[in-house]
């Protein structure tokens, strides 16, 4: 601690006392890492700004109490602090051939098979971004099924400036989908060179701007397309969405070595349809009489028992362990979100009030973090040019 005295104190003296202090995601200091900014000094008055990697961070809350006990214990006596907590999505450190010009992070969201809600979270992710106030684009690379437009409640055809195809806007997000060159009812069918060439419009032709993020809703499986991807882009990393039964974990077991001989880190895994909350459902849906039972948790032997695992319990987060794999948590099974999304309006399950909510938003700001993770991780690896 500086102790009292005649000199005046310092922006020096400040970073000093703040040395130490770390991000408690990425284990690192937070001075050397560039985080602390905008030091003003005035009379018995210390203000700066604490510039986060990412918006959506988890422990902002954390970061800015160790911040303000480091200050209050390391600078003298009778000084009032004044932190500002702002962020600035960062990229990787270095640019690499084949990055898209103005885009951050790419975010791939893949799974083992279909039918686990993949696209859904995909949404979601993208959604819970823009809503902690990061820039997104959201590219539906589900050729054969895209259900992005749908859940988005997003129309219309691309229009083209130059060379250019401009995205649709919906949700206050960027959007690319063959759902809006297709009729409602109309098939795709078409091989691997074919996919690879719409991929690389996509990427390639789409204006996307400035992005903080640009998340990937991949088809289901270890086809084509996220070999397509792999090879010509620079993936930020892959997110992989599952479901609690055994049958579903050993496809997103295959998803996850896919990206791994395809060297595209893995972000985490999504446990999707964890659980059936039955307190929730009746606290939404119940009449007079139903809420008097919610409000009598009695009828319950024991805390957790209002939760039905009806595809069984924790297996993605065991296996997320056993394969050395974050786990970003349990989104549960729950009517809301599969009415939202039915009717175009999948934004509604980030909203407050929806039961949701926490769920979804827990799983963004932990995702956000390994990407934060992630861009200082080095060296990255190597892109795979062929394979075998």
């Amino acid at each position: 601690m500086l102790g009292k005295s005649d000199r005046e104190l310092t922006e020096k003296d400040v970073l000093l006392a703040l040395k130490g202090v770390k991000d408690p995601d990425l284990g690192r200091d937070l001075v050397d890492l560039g985080m602390i900014r905008n030091i003003r000094l005035a009379p018995g008055k210390v203000a700066l700004a604490v510039n986060l990697t990412t918006p959506a961070c988890p422990l902002k809350a954390k970061i800015e109490a160790d911040v303000r006990e480091a200050l209050r214990s390391r600078l003298p006596e009778g000084l009032t602090f004044e932190i500002e907590m702002t962020a600035e999505v960062r990229g990787k450190a270095a640019a690499e051939a084949g990055d898209i010009p103005g885009v951050k992070n790419v975010i791939a969201v893949g799974s083992g098979k279909g039918g686990v809600g993949k696209s859904t979270m995909a949404a979601s992710i993208a959604l819970g971004l823009k809503a902690h106030g990061a820039s997104v684009g959201l590219m539906d690379a589900d050729v054969y099924g895209p259900s992005i437009p749908h859940l988005l409640g997003a129309e219309g055809r691309p229009s083209a400036r130059g060379e250019q195809i401009i995205p649709i806007e919906g949700g206050g997000l960027k959007l690319m989908s063959m759902g809006f060159l297709l009729e409602p009812e109309q098939a795709v069918v078409m091989r691997g060179p074919m996919l690879h060439g719409i991929m690389q419009q996509f990427l390639r032709k789409v204006e996307w701007g400035a992005l903080d993020y640009l998340v990937i809703d991949l088809p289901p499986g270890t086809g084509d397309v996220p070999l397509s991807l792999a090879q010509t882009l620079p993936l930020t990393g892959a997110v992989v969405v599952c479901t609690p039964q055994e049958v579903a974990l050993l496809d997103a077991v295959r998803a996850i070595a896919m990206f791994r001989q395809l060297r595209v880190p893995v972000l985490g895994m999504i446990e999707n349809m964890a659980f059936f909350d039955v307190l929730a459902y009746l606290r939404e849906r119940g009449g007079p009489e139903v809420q008097k039972f919610v409000r009598g948790k009695e009828h319950f032997d024991e805390d957790g028992d209002q939760r039905a695992y009806l595809f069984g319990q924790g297996g993605a987060r065991r296996k997320a362990e056993a394969m050395q794999v974050p786990f970003l948590g349990e989104v549960p099974l729950n009517l809301f979100i599969r009415e939202s999304g039915d009717v175009g309006r999948i934004e509604n399950a980030l909203q407050d009030g929806s039961p949701s909510k926490p769920y979804l938003m827990g799983v963004v700001e932990r995702l956000a973090a390994q990407i934060s993770v992630q861009n200082l991780k080095n060296p990255k690896m190597p892109k795979l040019e062929i394979l075998n």
